[in-house]
């Protein structure tokens, strides 16, 4: 016994259903409410919240400081330090060296021999 395939596609007298209605039944109109709802809901608290974020960071920049002024007035004249020997990691240069060492001629150390010219 074989089904015949337009037997399937046929409507039967006796299962007439009625049509759905556009809009869906009272309960999927309720849910659709309620999602619509919240969903608006939700937006004007979350721009509400931005509202005030946005405020108060308006409030606390007109509070502020414009521009910090130093409470200490640095010198020009005052020498570089050197931090590894404020540690105590190495021995203290005088500032006068340093500034001799850079001018004066290096010193001949016995070490390295000129190369003899011919």
């Amino acid at each position: 016994m074989a089904i015949d395939p337009r037997d399937l596609f046929k409507r039967s007298p006796s299962v007439e259903a009625a049509p759905a209605p556009l809009g869906g039944t009272r309960s999927q109109l309720i849910q659709r409410l309620q999602v619509g709802g919240f969903g608006l809901a939700a937006m004007v608290l979350m721009v509400a919240l931005a509202d005030i974020v946005i405020s108060r960071a308006r409030e606390t920049e007109a509070n502020s400081v414009p521009v910090a002024q130093p409470s200490v007035e640095t010198s020009e004249t005052a020498a570089p330090r050197d931090p590894l020997a404020d540690a105590g990691v190495v021995p203290d240069v005088p500032a006068e060296a340093e500034a001799t060492t850079g001018q004066a001629a290096p010193q001949d150390t016995g070490d390295v021999r000129p190369p003899a010219n011919r």
